[in-house]
């Protein structure tokens, strides 16, 4: 029989649990094979302190299996033994969402680009939805200007906005040290159950990189599986990011297993109040920050680490309700056939470049919403009836079906309008100057040549298609003269109409600058060197605030492609003497712009004022707050003579300014002048609208409207 000491009884026990500690022991050895008694008990205290933390974890574990097995005998009733398949079909045995019941759905939004990624995320949505939706987005204030303005033109119907500004629960996250590229807004997450309206027992969280394949209602199912303690309702990660597999060295933040992926949550927020949520995750991340120094994945790591110590809070949502397209992601393990993804989720940096056999796939189908008109989401629930609160369907004013019908319908067109498209910083000066202008996509090369002139900010309206607005994104992004420019604000508005809204495109653009005086301008006008300079000296030195005026910039013309731009007045008289710049349509049009007096210009050293004559339309720079261009004059003709009728009527004075001047560059016919000069109709209805203009006058302001009565 072998007899083995107290020590050599310990010393197997802790070589069948900790092999590795045999090691630390033989090292202590002496020649003759034993060691020393002090040596063993440290080893020995060692050995049962890790034995005292495997006793603990084994408890933890017992707990969590007892408790997975109760979840899962409750699963397996509600369940129709029926369908073999896991999770595919346990949608398939929940009641329908009644029809008219609102679903909730919330999203933290912040910047330019965030705004343009969330519109493809409401337009999959909505393009599946059959029932009302009320968004809540926790944003800053750019998010909250365009998106507010966004649905507000949009109109789409039985969809409800509301916002909660970032700023009042920043304090609740901003003492995390957070590396990921979300910075401070990929944090917030955390505090909705605080931030939402206490009324609102549960929502869908969505980050902004989603799209949905499939009726946002099927999701809203699923809550009926978050009972007793389960809280939130969680697709699994689908990388091995928190197995620590990713990189050497890489130790993530504590989950579940392989973790859970935050970009689509079911979050039971009656049961997280209760159970004082924002308490409970702000002790688990300090402590976790004591040895994680910051969060990796931002609120993902956080939840997670909740999780760890709650396994009981979440339920495990299949996982096509979230299909991760990230750099390591194995999502493709996670569906059979293509039909299958019900949320796409591009959660990579990388975004459409990541790899995945089938992300061509996804890419199209991301791009299809992308590239999908807006317009056609305006449609209506059937059957459900309208709240209070309810974004109201814009009706159009009532209009008689005469021969000019589509004329008038077009003035009474909201068009759906997306501001601030790409990032905007910029801070004005004192008195300063914004080129207000508009163009549509044939008009697009333009916009270098005029930013090569124009350094000041441009308020810039642009008239496209969806599709339009995403090939208009790549010239600007491709364009090393653009992306260096943070001054310009592009604003789109989307088509809709037969006829080009150039007034409407107008205002837009005029609505929106943010200095002292505006330059109200043409696309394809450039302007001389120094102009924006200049102009700002002058509009220092001038009083506009006490008297009303609009300082006139002389306009010229070139038939030239490859003009050698003058650069000095002289230049450009020395070119109006040869002939290879002429005074603006001195040709077709030349009562335009004949009250400017180019004579008396030629050799004026000083301002000069002039005065209104029919069909004058110069090109002006005044202070903002002016009156609006009026938006029944759609397409060409007469758009700019209205307004400088209006400013005249409202007693503004046109002042000519001796030094400054644009030049008009040549291009092929627009297709709206190509409408006039070949359809009678629209020649007729332009002379109808321009009578109901002047009687429209007449009316509101009396006996000073007179003299236009004989304007033809």
């Amino acid at each position: 029989m072998i007899r083995l000491s107290r020590q050599g009884l310990v010393l197997l026990l802790i070589a069948g649990a900790f092999p590795t500690l045999i090691l630390v022991y033989l090292t202590f050895t002496s020649d003759d094979g034993y060691a020393g008694e002090a040596t063993f008990q440290r080893l020995e205290l060692k050995f049962a302190s890790k034995l005292r933390e495997l006793s603990m974890d084994n408890r933890a574990l017992r707990k969590q299996v007892s408790l997975a097995r109760t979840e899962l005998a409750a699963f397996e009733m509600n369940v129709d033994e029926a369908s073999p398949k896991s999770f595919n079909n346990c949608a398939n045995t929940q009641q329908e969402v009644p029809k008219c019941e609102v679903i909730h759905i919330a999203i933290v939004c912040s910047g330019h680009k965030s705004t343009r990624d969330v519109v493809t995320l409401i337009k999959s949505v909505l393009f599946y939805r059959k029932n009302p939706v009320h968004f809540h987005f926790l944003s800053d204030t750019t998010a909250q200007v365009i998106l507010n303005y966004l649905f507000e033109t949009w109109s789409v119907p039985d969809v409800k906005i509301s916002f909660y500004h970032a700023d009042k629960v920043k304090e609740d996250i901003e003492w995390i040290h957070n590396k990921h590229y979300s910075g401070i807004y990929g944090l917030l997450k955390l505090v909705l159950p605080k931030t939402l309206p206490t009324s609102l027992e549960k929502v869908i969280v969505l980050d902004t990189d989603v799209s949905f394949a499939t009726d946002i209602a099927e999701l809203w199912k699923m809550f009926s599986f978050l009972n007793g303690l389960k809280v939130l309702g969680l697709v699994e990660n689908q990388s091995d990011w928190y197995l620590g597999k990713i990189w050497k060295n890489h130790i993530p933040w504590p989950a579940l297993g392989r973790g859970f992926n935050t970009g689509v949550i079911l979050m039971n927020l009656r049961v997280l109040r209760e159970m004082n949520w924002m308490e409970m995750w702000k002790k688990i991340a300090v402590k976790e920050l004591e040895t994680m120094q910051y969060t990796q994945l931002a609120d993902q790591d956080i939840f997670n680490a909740v999780l760890k110590e709650h396994p009981y809070f979440v339920y495990h949502l299949p996982c096509q309700w979230n299909v991760q397209l990230s750099d390591n992601s194995k999502s493709d393990k996670c569906y059979n056939q293509l039909e299958e993804p019900k949320i796409i989720h591009w959660n990579s940096p990388k975004k459409f470049k990541v790899e995945n056999k089938h992300v061509d796939y996804f890419r199209n189908l991301h791009l299809a919403f992308v590239e999908y008109d807006g317009n056609l989401l305006r449609r209506e629930l059937f059957g459900c009836e309208k709240s209070e609160d309810a974004n109201p369907t814009a009706a159009p004013e009532e209009v008689s079906e005469d021969e000019c019908y589509e004329f008038r319908r077009e003035q009474s067109l909201v068009h759906r309008t997306h501001l601030f498209y790409l990032d905007y910083k910029y801070q004005p000066e004192e008195y300063d100057v914004t080129l207000v202008t508009q163009l549509s996509i044939d008009r697009l090369q333009m916009l270098e040549l005029l930013s090569n002139r124009w350094e000041g900010p441009i308020s810039l309206a642009l008239y496209l298609s969806d599709a339009e607005a995403q090939q208009f994104l790549k010239y600007a992004q491709d364009s090393e003269i653009l992306t260096k420019r943070t001054n310009i604000g592009y604003h789109i508005v989307y088509k809709d109409g037969q006829f080009y809204p150039v007034n409407y495109l107008r205002n837009v653009a005029l609505n929106q600058s943010q200095t002292s005086h505006m330059f109200l301008s043409d696309i394809d006008f450039l302007p001389m060197p120094g102009l924006y300079n200049h102009l700002k000296s002058v509009v220092s030195r001038i009083d506009m605030e006490k008297e009303n005026k609009a300082l006139v910039i002389p306009a010229f013309e070139t038939q030239r492609y490859r003009l050698e731009f003058p650069t000095t007045k002289a230049d450009l008289l020395t070119k109006l003497d040869k002939e290879e710049i002429f005074t603006f349509r001195y040709d077709v049009w030349p009562q335009g712009h004949l009250p400017t007096n180019y004579t008396k210009w030629r050799t004026a050293k000083a301002m000069y004022t002039v005065k209104w004559e029919r069909d004058y339309e110069p090109y002006i720079v005044v202070k903002k707050g002016i009156p609006l261009f009026d938006h029944r004059f759609v397409g060409f003709g007469w758009n700019k003579v209205s307004h400088a009728i209006l400013l005249d009527l409202l007693g503004y004075k046109f002042v000519v300014l001796p030094d400054a001047f644009i030049i008009h560059m040549p291009h092929a016919p627009s297709l709206e002048i190509t409408k006039f000069r070949n359809n009678a109709l629209y020649r007729n209805c332009l002379k109808t609208l321009k009578g109901e203009y002047q009687r429209d006058l007449s009316r509101k302001y009396g006996l000073k409207a007179l003299k236009y009565l004989s304007v033809d």
